[in-house]
This record gives structure tokens, sequence and C-alpha cells, in this order.
């Protein structure tokens, strides 16, 4: 998936030259925690966040750095964080150098700029233009649409089997030796050794993932590598977990 399929194609923007009251009324209104901010032929100039409205007079929360720390600073970053902490205007108080992506840009590229950037939302650009943002709740609509569409139809046992395999064999953690699979009426029973516990639930989860599958019976042993101490598994995993589908 890339940006344009999950994307608010109507976000909330907000000019440059509008004051910082409006901005804020429109984020609470909105309840958004940020806003582009557009230039007047609509490309984006930068954005406001609440990050930047923390620092400010009206709360007395601006910074206050002691008298060598000034001095090492200089006059013009601390010139800089009084405008900011006491700005009345966007264009004053916003982020200019924004992150933005464009329209065929991935998820995953989305995802990892969200993670090493430390942001919550990513606006997506064409030729300059502000058409969308990606947002972490956007995201999250996402997963909620993908499950909800997935096919629970009903397939064979064999082919259940086949696919619990094909998973397990992309899954860089999963036994390459010792484990079995076998599937009847839709439950998945999972046979073999583990050198540890964590394995357990992940195998678990894939089979689950499965559509179709009905249910998953854990009959793992769990073998601790260092000591050679054999663990018969949980008395309560038999049973197996209903599936999530």
């Amino acid at each position: 998936m890339n940006a344009s399929e999950v994307m608010s194609r109507a976000p909330v923007t907000v000019g440059r030259d509008a004051s910082v009251r409006e901005a804020i009324r429109l984020m609470l209104d909105n309840r958004v925690s940020g806003l582009p901010v557009v230039g007047e032929a609509g490309e984006l100039v930068g954005i406001l966040t609440e990050g930047d409205l923390l620092r400010r007079s009206e709360t007395g929360t601006e910074r206050r750095h002691r008298s060598w720390l000034e001095y090492l600073l200089g006059p013009g970053r601390m010139a800089d964080e009084y405008v900011r902490s006491h700005g009345r205007k966007v264009e004053e108080i916003m982020t200019r150098e924004v992150v933005s992506v464009g329209g065929d840009t991935s998820l995953a590229e989305i995802v990892e700029l969200m993670e090493r950037r430390h942001i919550k939302r990513v606006p997506v650009v064409e030729r300059d233009v502000l058409v969308g943002i990606v947002s972490r709740a956007d995201l999250i609509a996402a997963v909620a649409r993908a499950l909800d569409g997935e096919s629970a139809a009903a397939i064979g046992d064999e082919e259940i089997r086949e696919r619990v395999l094909v998973e397990l064999g992309k899954a860089p953690w999963a036994p390459r030796t010792g484990l079995s699979v076998t599937v009847a009426d839709g439950v998945v029973e999972l046979n073999g050794v583990i050198f540890d516990e964590k394995e357990r639930e992940a195998l678990r989860v894939a089979a689950e993932n499965v559509p179709g599958v009905k249910a998953v019976e854990d009959r793992l042993v769990w073998v601790e590598p260092v000591s050679g101490t054999v663990i018969e598994p949980p008395p309560e995993r038999p049973a197996g977990r209903p599936a999530s589908r």
C-alpha cells in the first residue's frame, strides 16, 4: 500500500498569516494535533504541531537558561526562542523544515520515517502542492480496513497447511527443522521442538492468521539450549485458542 491509498485527502490546514489563536482553535475544533501550513497557491510551507505550542509565554513555559548557557547559545539562538514563545502569527512559530512524501511512497517507508523522525503525521505533496496527509490515525484505519476485508472463506485443510508453511518459510525466527504442522477440520496442530519460548506465541499467531483456521493446538516442546532441559507445553495450551476469525 502507498500514501495515496490511505491519506486524508482534505486535511485541515492553516494559512501562514493566520494568528496563533486561530490555529489553536482549528486544532481543538477538529481534534487534530497538527496543521499543515499552506501558501496562497496551496503549496506546503510549514507545519504547526502541538510541539510548537508547548513553550509559550502565555503558560509560563518558555525556555529559560542560565546566564552562562545564554552566552554560549548566542543572541541569535536566544532571539529565535523568544519569537517561538511569543510570536502571534503561525509563520513565526511553525516548523519550516517539513518532512513530506509523494503519493506513491509506500507505507513501509512512511512508518520508518515516522519512527526515525519521531513525528505523528506526514504531508503528501505533488509538485509542492499539498494533496493530503498521512497520520498515525490513518495508518490505524488502514489496519482496521484490512482486518475487516479479510476473507474467511472455507478452504481445505491441505491448503491451510500449505499457507501456514509458506508463512513460516518467510519468517527468520521460525524453526527450520523439528517442526510438524498438521490440519484437521480447520484445527492446526503444532508439534516439534523450539529453543526459545517466544517462538511458541509467534508460531501460534502465524497459524491463526491463515484464513479458515478455527483453532491452534500447541504441542510444542521447549528445550532450553544451555542446560538441555525439556519443558513441556503449558497444560492449557493443548486445547488451543480460537483463531481471531
